[in-house]
């Protein structure tokens, strides 16, 4: 099973940059599935309703999330009837939509599940993601072997940590948070596949994918401001997974792929 994740999509650059990537990326790979981290969609923060069905009509079959997830208020009425859509699993019980989905690749499934973690988050504060994240995989595992986990933070220890803490319960554990994609991509001891940081599809010249002007004055003023987007040198950055029929992972194979194109208006481009 080929299995591309690409890195947190941030704003209507980076949906630009799928849409003008993926379709040839599916072809000339030959994937069976695509997932993507969306918490930074809209406007950088969150995911919109319409920005998250634009996506799927473009290839995505999964979106993950992170502490942004309900950012937009039209989200919290649409997550419980999307099923390509995933928050963290971590979240209060009761809370609308899905910390885990399951979906068919032909005559195989594959589950993908999404966890938050607890340092840097100022405005969320969700449970231990390590404490219960093998007896979720287990309850997984009954359905499918096929199992990525990826865990949205933004330190490295804490990646690294569920990594070693997954490692030969699920296939990858592929880390996102910090919209720079790291150098460790490999294979775990007993099996599993890890990356601490797939990083991000949209702007490379930018501050997080958004106009770097913008949040550098937001950091020498400390005066909030809203975000706006960035186009200069668009890539989607990710990972290329191969799994096996028992979901152990072959292989794991960062993406950078530039894209060349850009549209003539900026502003009123999805």
């Amino acid at each position: 099973m080929r299995i591309l994740f690409i890195g947190e999509i941030v704003s209507k650059a980076g949906v630009f940059t799928v849409k003008k990537l993926l379709p040839k990326l599916k072809e000339e790979k030959n994937l069976d599935f695509v997932v993507a981290n969306g918490n930074g969609v809209t406007g950088g923060f969150g995911m919109g309703m319409n920005h998250s069905l634009y996506l799927k009509k473009l290839g995505l079959d999964a979106i993950t999330s992170g502490e942004c997830v309900f950012y937009k208020k039209d989200m919290v009425g649409f997550i419980p009837k999307a099923s390509f859509l995933i928050r963290p699993a971590n979240y209060p019980p009761g809370s609308p939509g899905r910390g885990w989905g399951i979906y068919n690749v032909g005559d195989q499934k594959i589950a993908i599940i999404s966890l938050l973690g607890q340092s840097g988050y100022q405005r969320v504060h969700l449970s231990n993601p390590f404490s219960y994240v093998t007896d979720l995989i287990s309850r997984v595992k009954e359905t499918t072997p096929h199992i990525i986990v990826n865990f949205h933070a933004t330190t490295t220890a804490e990646k690294q940590t569920l990594a070693y803490i997954v490692d030969g319960h699920a296939s990858a554990m592929i880390g996102t948070g910090t919209k720079a994609i790291t150098a460790d991509a490999g294979l775990m001891k007993k099996g599993t596949a890890m990356i601490t940081d797939a990083g991000r599809c949209g702007s490379l010249h930018s501050v997080g994918g958004l106009e770097k002007n913008l949040e550098i004055q937001k950091f020498l003023t400390q005066i909030p401001e809203r975000s706006q987007d960035a186009w200069d040198q668009l890539e989607m950055q990710g990972v290329l997974l191969d799994l096996d029929d028992q979901g152990k992972a072959r292989s794991i194979e960062t993406l950078r792929i530039p894209c060349t194109e850009k549209p003539d208006d900026t502003t009123n481009n999805r």
